[in-house]
């Protein structure tokens, strides 16, 4: 009998599949290009077949964003964990320490960067990458409101919007190239660097004025 919050050996198995077809299929779009990597290609180099691929993943720019139930996820918990002194800042910015110590890759790491990369150049990613953010901000706004009834659903949805469009911002340079990721003397940020400055500026970005 399997421990409960312990993943049972199918649950195990599909998250390793998973990730397989993750990595298959971002190693692919950086050596061969995105529109050039088919979902066959992307299921042979996971060693699975093309149905297999569809039962993960709807669409091949779908796997670029892995994480974004997870982050909705992390974001909802912080809300209900939210202590009486916090603001709805304070939990929205809890919710990214969170993130960020639950996938590293998928924040500030290779992928974020070959997304972001792929968001300037492929329109089906930036779209994929809009929807994303439209879906998390109205599922987080509304347990937002609902945990700080001052707000109301108007203000919620700007505090929310306001905060995923800073992360998505800041990030937007910091991944761009080589170059907007070095510090003061020319060397290149840690991922710990990385990640201290988007959380810094997302910050600053919601301070009040």
């Amino acid at each position: 009998m399997t421990s409960p919050g312990v993943p049972t050996l199918r649950e195990r198995k599909r998250e390793r599949t998973r990730a397989a077809i993750v990595a298959a299929g971002t190693d692919l779009f950086a050596r061969v290009g995105y529109d050039e990597t088919t979902v066959a290609d992307i299921a042979a180099a996971a060693d699975i077949g093309t149905r297999t691929f569809f039962s993960y993943f709807a669409s091949k720019e779908e796997l670029l964003f892995p994480a974004s139930d997870a982050r909705v996820s992390a974001a909802l918990r912080a809300i209900d964990a939210r202590r009486p002194v916090d603001r709805p800042v304070d939990v929205l910015l809890q919710s990214l320490l969170d993130v960020r110590a639950s996938d590293d890759d998928d924040l500030v790491g290779g992928l974020a960067g070959l997304r972001m990369s792929l968001m300037r150049t492929v329109p089906a990613v930036r779209g994929r990458s809009l929807q994303v953010q439209l879906d998390a901000q109205r599922t987080i706004a509304q347990h937002l409101a609902q945990a700080f009834p001052e707000l109301g659903d108007v203000d919620a949805n700007a505090i929310v919007g306001a905060f995923i469009g800073a992360v998505t911002g800041a990030l937007g340079v910091l991944l761009a190239g080589p170059a907007d990721a070095l510090d003061a003397s020319g060397a290149a940020l840690t991922r710990d660097e990385l990640f201290a400055r988007v959380h810094g500026s997302v910050r600053q970005a919601l301070a009040p004025r």
